[in-house]
């Protein structure tokens, strides 16, 4: 059976993100039978210039956007609906801050090492969309990671160190070259962007065909 590579490039704190990464889900079990599939999880800051403390989502997204905060509430309301039907759980994404995630994606690069970060993306996500917690806060991201089999007093550790970062900055620059600007971006076999949370239908016929391309060339 082919197997296709997906690059999927996203920050804990794009709602779209979950998701997107959810309807990726739905996409590739509509296609189980035809295509086995690699997915390579890689990070993205969405917010590099929020400041430590972060900020009120709506005050930043409307200043951000130049958009009233009463209509960044009606999209975010409209983007809980979207979660809702996928199962995901978003309860207190209007209480939520926006915060600059670069020490998470260390935390998250470390996971990767050890096999465990798609599992740790999306505890991060249920924390962050569900119970409005900082996913850059140690008290947060360490039992986490301990949940995940990994050590908390590492994660500590690596949280007041310069571990990973070059390696972070590296790949956000990396995949920022060949195009990435916003997520989800899915990279199919290194060479097709496919950008945003779409729809499972419109995903999984894009693989198809992006998979009977890479065949045909094959032969």
């Amino acid at each position: 059976m082919q197997t296709v590579k997906i690059d999927l490039v996203s920050d804990v704190v794009c709602p779209w993100c979950p998701i997107g990464e959810a309807r990726l889900r739905q996409a590739m079990t509509q296609l189980a039978d035809e295509l086995r599939f690699e997915v390579e999880w890689h990070p993205f800051l969405l917010n590099p210039d929020v400041p430590p403390e972060g900020r009120p989502i709506l005050a930043h997204l409307s200043e951000k956007y130049g958009r009233s905060e009463s209509e960044m509430q009606a999209s975010q309301a409209e983007i809980v609906a979207a979660a809702s039907e996928l199962g995901l759980d978003f309860e207190q994404a209007l209480a939520r801050r926006s915060w600059n995630t670069f020490d998470t994606h260390r935390v998250l690069a470390h996971a990767k090492d050890h096999g465990c970060d798609a599992a740790m993306n999306r505890a991060l996500f249920a924390a962050y969309f569900g119970r409005a917690e900082n996913p850059t806060d140690p008290a947060v991201l360490a039992p986490i990671a301990e949940s995940l089999g990994l050590d908390g007093a590492e994660v500590r550790a690596i949280l007041v160190s310069d571990r990973y970062s070059e390696r972070v900055r590296a790949e956000i620059e990396h995949w920022r070259a060949l195009g990435v600007s916003s997520v989800p971006s899915f990279i199919v076999d290194g060479r097709y962007l496919l950008a945003g949370a779409q729809p499972p239908t419109t995903l999984a016929d894009a693989l198809r065909r992006i998979a009977t391309e890479a065949d045909a060339e094959r032969v």
